[in-house]
């Protein structure tokens, strides 16, 4: 970890964020080396994006907060109202990012700012609590575990069921089947099925509209910051806000939406936070080239024959969650292996993993959902994504991160940025 983490115009044109005050950025926790806390014992923190989902995180885990962003007028005047006093409002992201004064900074703008925001934000010497999917491409969250692991901060994505809460539609939460899927009793490899039975319907039908007609924009919106790095569309409201995941652009419909918050945990309990997917198959209709549209399954299979399947349509309404050579785990832990929940009870614990990022941030010890499985789960979301609008399987190099003998997909990895963004 640097001494010192200095935010000046010349860094930002290197990242392409352009226009950002000379400021040198030393946080508290960095001055006073690892372990370090403010006197009040309270983390300071940001939030960029206050349209939604950031006002729900005002307060969380010992921090105060001391800034918001938005580039939406009446997002910002709402949001400084529910703040309260002594909290300070900012158009452009790079200003709150230039306070000496804040030490997380909590990103909750649409996915296409995700990774763009948390590579500024680890420059700047701040620890980062960042909204799903983590990015919007491969390449995307590859130069955020960089920059996150070159400049020595703290990371954590959004989602939470690898650690804490009952998992979506299980009646149980992780730990008993990460630890009855460790103990071999399921035999090798696995089938993990996510369909309606657990949920998976909830935001399955998240799709952008066709043809869209261009609109004036509002007076209140910043709509070419709004857009940022993403390709110039007209203005019409089904781009922005709340609809916006409805768009290849800017998220990935019902799977970037909802997609990290079961696969992460799968991810998890199958042991793949280090690795990717080598196939994906996909079977849907064909896909709009600016609208997200519906699909049928999605299958992954990992190079030691374990699968995902995502069953959109939830066509096999029998199917166990968890299936192996040996034995079946259905839906509200139910199994067709006898004394279950009693053999669960004779197995070891599952590794500790820290669940609270301010002790992550005090202790400078990863987060349970770092950058670097988070990256690997969004990547899983990012692989089907990819699949889905060219219309085709996919096989993928997990180590090297790349797709195999299809340049097309490759060129999907690492997608131009509009000017004057750029990673």
């Amino acid at each position: 970890m640097k001494d010192k983490q200095t935010v000046n115009r010349r860094n930002f044109l290197k990242a392409g964020l352009v226009g950002a005050a000379a400021i040198t950025v030393i946080p508290r926790h960095v001055m006073g080396g690892p372990g370090y806390t403010a006197p009040s014992d309270q983390l300071t923190k940001g939030i960029i994006g206050v349209g939604g989902m950031g006002r729900g995180h005002y307060e969380y885990e010992g921090t105060k907060l001391l800034a918001i962003c938005d580039v939406d007028k009446g997002h910002l005047r709402d949001g400084l109202a529910a703040a309260g006093p002594g909290v300070t409002g900012y158009h452009d992201f790079r200003e709150l990012l230039a306070r000496p004064d804040i030490d997380v900074v909590h990103i909750a703008t649409p996915p296409h700012w995700h990774a763009l925001m948390a590579i500024a934000a680890a420059e700047a010497g701040k620890d980062i609590w960042c909204e799903k999917p983590m990015t919007r491409t491969i390449g995307e969250g590859i130069k955020v575990v960089e920059a996150v692991n070159r400049h020595g901060r703290m990371f954590r994505l959004n989602t939470w069921f690898r650690f804490k809460d009952n998992f979506y539609g299980l009646g149980t939460d992780v730990k008993p089947l990460k630890k009855l899927i460790d103990s071999g009793i399921l035999g090798w490899p696995l089938k993990v099925t996510v369909s309606g039975i657990t949920g998976y319907d909830w935001k399955f039908y998240w799709s952008g509209k066709t043809n869209l007609k261009p609109m004036p924009v509002p007076e209140d919106l910043d709509y070419d910051m709004w857009l940022g790095p993403a390709p110039y569309k007209p203005y019409n409201p089904e781009r922005v806000h709340s609809v916006f995941r409805g768009y290849w652009d800017y998220d990935g419909g019902g799977l970037g939406d909802m997609g990290q918050h079961y696969l992460d945990p799968v991810q998890y309990m199958l042991g793949k936070d280090d690795t990717s997917p080598v196939l994906v198959e996909v079977d849907s209709p064909q896909q709009d080239p600016d609208a997200c549209g519906t699909w049928r399954r999605i299958e992954y299979t990992y190079a030691d024959g374990c699968k995902i399947i995502l069953d959109g349509e939830n066509r096999d309404k029998n199917a166990a969650y968890i299936e192996g050579p040996n034995g079946k785990v259905y839906r509200g832990f139910k199994s067709d292996i006898p004394n279950l929940q009693k053999f669960i009870e004779t197995l070891p614990e599952p590794e500790p993993q820290i669940g609270i990022f301010s002790e992550s941030v005090r202790t400078r010890q990863k987060f349970a959902l770092n950058e670097m499985n988070g990256h690997r789960s969004s990547t899983i979301v990012n692989l089907g994504v990819v699949a889905l609008r060219l219309g085709r399987s996919l096989k993928y190099d997990p180590v090297n991160q790349v797709f195999i003998d299809d340049e097309e997909a490759n060129r999907m990895i690492n997608q131009p940025m509009r000017s004057p963004w750029t990673l």
